[in-house]
């Protein structure tokens, strides 16, 4: 805990290596037990740690862009697996005038089955190369899960392998009642 500058700030290991920090204006606190916090929705239900597996396939599809070095594309993608569904979004991409050296976000709605459970949720994609050296960040967007999928919260890791996707899914859901 920081108190240096008059704000409190809560720092909490959530789901597989994903780091979330919650700055609190002065005068609030989510002491153990409050309303909202960590303690209280454990007495409520039970959180569990997961990972899902699975390869997809996907379409991306060129869009309408005024930049030569900027790119533009719609994302179809069919999940199967521990994820079995369908996702939707777009990309924007960016390359530059060094071989091996680009970057994109992304962002895509998934919609279908997790684990059983049915629902769709948000996908946000943070990725770049760096000289032949990649960096990617996929997280699910906060409070964008829906039906039994409500909750959800996870990181996502893509593996290219043979010309095939490959997912990689740590997660964290309430466990089913």
């Amino acid at each position: 805990m920081h108190k240096g500058d008059g704000r409190e700030m809560r720092v909490r290991i959530v789901g597989a290596g994903t780091l979330a920090a919650l700055c609190l204006l002065p005068g609030l606190s989510l002491a153990a037990g409050a309303p909202g916090t960590a303690s209280e929705t454990s007495k409520k239900e039970r959180v569990v740690a997961n990972r899902a597996s699975g390869a997809f396939e996907v379409k991306l599809s060129p869009l309408e862009m005024d930049e030569p070095t900027l790119g533009r594309m719609s994302i179809d993608k069919q999940f199967r697996g521990d994820l079995e569904g369908v996702s939707k979004g777009q990309m924007l991409t960016a390359g530059t005038e060094v071989k091996g050296s680009a970057a994109y976000v992304a962002v895509e709605r998934f919609t279908g089955t997790l684990g059983g459970r049915s629902g769709s949720f948000v996908l946000q994609h943070y990725a770049s190369l760096n000289r032949g050296t990649p960096q990617q960040s996929i997280a699910v967007v906060p409070d964008s899960g829906t039906g039994q999928l409500q909750g959800l919260a996870g990181t996502m890791t893509i593996r290219i392998a043979d010309g095939k996707h490959f997912y990689d899914f740590d997660y964290t859901l309430a466990a089913a009642p």
